[in-house]
């Protein structure tokens, strides 16, 4: 069956199987190799793309369940002004050691902060619970995210 669906703005056209997980649309069809493969049960959060502005791991969604929606995976995400700022944050904070982990957790943080621009630095620790960091990396990323809160509340624009 042919299926097309929009990744980072382009409707992006493939004949796969619908029970594909969407996990390796992105990377083998589609040649997105930012989005990573973890634990491949949804457990780690490498995976983490946007699907209609949601932050979703693609290990778990298949092909055919994405229907319509707008896929946004780590090469999209900084085409978006709060995008851009949460790579600039972390780039500020030097949140990466090895990196693997970094796009689901700048998917998960993107999507949080545009649900909830003034979030605080409890609310997303417990939002970014699902992505899993091996470096331990959590009190730069907190320091990332609470950089581009902060920035949200100063300029008084939603996300």
């Amino acid at each position: 069956m042919s299926f097309t669906i929009t990744v980072n703005g382009k409707a992006r056209q493939t004949d796969l199987p619908g029970e594909m997980p969407l996990l390796w649309v992105l990377r083998d069809e589609f040649g997105l190799l930012g989005t990573k493969y973890g634990c491949g049960a949804g457990l780690c959060g490498a995976c983490t793309v946007h699907v209609d502005g949601a932050a979703q791991h693609s290990c778990q969604l298949t092909l055919a369940s994405v229907g319509n929606a707008r896929i946004v995976t780590i090469e999209g995400l900084g085409e978006s002004k709060l995008g851009a700022a949460i790579q600039k944050a972390w780039l500020d904070h030097d949140v990466m050691q090895c990196g693997y982990c970094q796009a689901g957790q700048l998917m998960a943080a993107a999507a949080l902060l545009a649900e909830k621009p003034k979030v605080s630095r409890t609310e997303a620790a417990e939002a970014m619970a699902g992505n899993i960091c091996r470096c331990a990396c959590y009190n730069r990323i907190g320091d990332a995210i609470a950089t581009v809160a902060q920035q949200l509340r100063e300029s008084g624009h939603a996300a």
